[in-house]
């Protein structure tokens, strides 16, 4: 794609976004402009120009500018290097940045993006990839990843239930590739940690199904519940679960936080989930910055505006060279600490459903 295109995609992008009115017009240059001088540049390749991604990459890209500038600590500029659905473009945009001087690179953010360029021989500056790979896929020496996986969720939920002391969990999932991966993690993690999968139901609105996992819930077998599903599927489900065993989930279940009512349906319900949204009155929170909109932004944008929040965060360490290995960061999104293998994982709130509200802080046992 040519820098003029490519600019007037960004552009195009940018002015969408202000014009579904939850983003600003933001101070970066535009990509055409890096290219014109070589220089030492922070580099922002998200997939600005996806039909897919854009609005996500938007939030995120507006959380790094927006943690830039609240918490300083570098004199570099951040450019944008806006691409679009295919691996290819991100390489070539990483390419180009490191040509133009870029001194760290954060992105790319999808996962086949993160994936080629792995596999790729550019990394050659520090770089904050977006997004997980493979636990079998090689990793650059300067590639760190850091991402907002719900597996990870998933695990920590299941260290929370063996902790309280229990031990045989009922499962209950649908067979989309997210469900499938959130089961897969909290078993896993369950099973490590001793306990055991005691049965496992298939998401289903049939009322025959509904009340054999009604019975299920009721028969003592079980002593937790982990469901692997949005906040939709589970307020159908909630009814039949009753309340003798308690309920967990990821944060996948508050998907709709702009809806109190429909989400007493979930009361009762334990989930982790990210400090920007359950604490935002947090002393380290409150330092950023909400994204414009308000209320009306949707939660998984609000996700990925805190991403890019901690993204520039550990972005900054990497730069002036810090050990960020060194003792974990209080992150908007979570707890962050880097692990083996140079990822950065996140261990979320623990948190609850009470009065159709999410209150942070795990119910007493």
């Amino acid at each position: 794609m040519q820098p003029v295109l490519r600019h007037c995609l960004f552009i195009l992008v940018n002015a969408l976004a202000i014009l579904y009115g939850w983003a600003q017009p933001i101070a970066t240059e535009p990509p055409a402009a890096a290219e014109q001088e070589n220089r030492p540049h922070i580099a922002l390749i998200l997939p600005l120009a996806s039909p897919s991604f854009g609005r996500h990459a938007e939030a995120a890209r507006q959380g790094f500018l927006a943690a830039a500038k609240a918490q300083g600590g570098t004199d570099l500029p951040v450019i944008s290097y806006p691409v679009g659905d295919d691996p290819a473009e991100a390489l070539a945009a990483y390419k180009r940045a490191v040509d133009n001087g870029a001194r760290v690179v954060v992105g790319p953010l999808t996962r086949d993006a993160v994936a080629a360029l792995a596999a790729s021989d550019l990394v050659s500056v520090p770089t904050l990839a977006l997004n997980a790979l493979d636990a079998d896929a090689r990793l650059p020496a300067q590639l760190y990843l850091f991402g907002l996986q719900a597996d990870t969720e998933a695990r920590q939920v299941a260290r929370i239930a063996f902790e309280q002391g229990r031990r045989s969990a009922l499962t209950v999932s649908d067979d989309t590739p997210l469900a499938r991966r959130l089961l897969a993690a909290f078993t896993d993690e369950f099973t490590r940690l001793g306990g055991r999968q005691q049965a496992a139901f298939a998401y289903s609105a049939s009322p025959i199904d509904l009340n054999a996992l009604r019975q299920a819930a009721a028969s003592g077998n079980s002593d937790v519940v982990f469901i692997a599903l949005d906040g939709a599927k589970t307020r159908l489900l909630r009814p039949y679960l009753g309340n003798a065993v308690p309920i967990y989930a990821t944060s996948q279940v508050a998907s709709d936080a702009t809806a109190p009512t429909a989400n007493y349906e979930l009361n009762g319900i334990r989930f982790v989930d990210m400090p920007w949204l359950l604490a935002p009155d947090h002393p380290a929170v409150m330092v950023y910055p909400r994204p414009p909109g308000g209320d009306a932004v949707p939660a998984e944008l609000e996700r990925l505006y805190a991403l890019g929040i901690d993204a520039w965060r550990i972005a900054a360490d990497l730069i002036g060279g810090h050990d960020i290995a060194r003792a974990p960061l209080d992150g908007v999104t979570g707890r962050i600490t880097l692990s083996s293998g140079r990822l950065f994982t996140r261990e979320s709130m623990p948190a609850r459903y009470s009065d159709g509200k999410a209150v942070a802080g795990a119910e007493p046992q």
